[in-house]
């Protein structure tokens, strides 16, 4: 008998039903750790319809774990979708760590700092005890894990509603934490910027970025090239709502000039002042 070809035989099917919730887990995974799963696959492998199946990737999507695209779901991003916490890492690491190398430069021993649930924010993050003693108050907690325990470093974790697709807590419980503190320098990123301003697709995103905006004395965004070509949902603020945007050196020369133009403060990560 000819042995089987993983690459090719069809995925076995379950043993037993799953519920909605471990059914969901499941697919989770296996599109994040596959990047893309064909619908026929997964409707066999649970033994459920292919509406079932769409119902189950409404959920998932609406919880910013994965993408429907044609025929499947994918975990890779988009133009509309960030990306799960591990992708957004992965991408243009090198590009951010030059932005957070950059926005370093901004941090004064002493300061009380906030970092949003961004991946650039992150590694800004791992940069930070260099520049202690620092207070840093994050809702992002892959943040919170890189800092704990780092000599130098007063950490204010913001609790809230927990959104794994995220690796942060958002919602109304978080944005009040917020309002009850005062920062000296906030650093975040953004998912999309469109004609100057900056666009995210979660509403409760949206939500904690303002109060963290409206609780910082200076406010500095952190963006690579690529978020003018992306998009989002829901308007978050103009770029003249910042004190400072950093870009990085791709950032194409057109764009710098249509952001000049609109009067926004720009600094390319190579330390030039534009």
């Amino acid at each position: 008998m000819a042995g089987s070809d993983p690459a090719t035989d069809p995925p076995v099917a379950t043993d037993e039903p799953t519920g909605p919730r471990e059914r969901r887990d499941i697919i989770r995974r296996r599109v994040v750790d596959e990047g893309y799963v064909r619908i026929e696959e997964l409707a066999s492998t649970h033994r459920v319809s292919l509406m079932t199946v769409h119902r189950d990737l409404d959920v998932l999507q609406s919880e910013g774990w994965l993408r429907k695209v044609r025929g499947g779901a994918t975990a890779q991003p988009s133009a509309l979708y960030h990306g799960d916490v591990r992708h957004r890492v992965e991408a243009m690491a090198d590009v951010k760590r030059q932005l957070a190398e950059t926005a370093l430069t901004l941090v004064e021993p002493g300061q009380s700092i906030m970092i949003d649930e961004s991946t650039t924010g992150l590694s800004l993050a791992g940069l930070l005890p260099t520049r202690g003693p620092l207070t840093v108050i994050t809702n992002f907690l892959a943040v919170v894990n890189r800092l704990a325990g780092e000599p130098g470093i007063d950490l204010i974790g913001l609790g809230g509603a927990y959104y794994p697709a995220y690796d942060a807590f958002l919602g109304m419980r978080t944005s009040e934490a917020i309002r009850q503190l005062r920062a000296d320098i906030l650093f975040m990123s953004t998912t999309a910027i469109t004609n100057g301003i900056c666009y995210h697709q979660s509403q409760e995103t949206v939500a904690v970025k303002r109060a963290l905006m409206d609780s910082a004395a200076r406010r500095v965004l952190l963006v690579d090239h690529s978020k003018f070509t992306k998009q989002g949902l829901h308007n978050l603020a103009p770029l003249t709502d910042f004190d400072l945007v950093v870009l990085d050196p791709a950032t194409p020369e057109p764009t710098l000039a249509a952001l000049r133009a609109r009067g926004v403060p720009l600094l390319v990560a190579d330390g030039q002042t534009v």
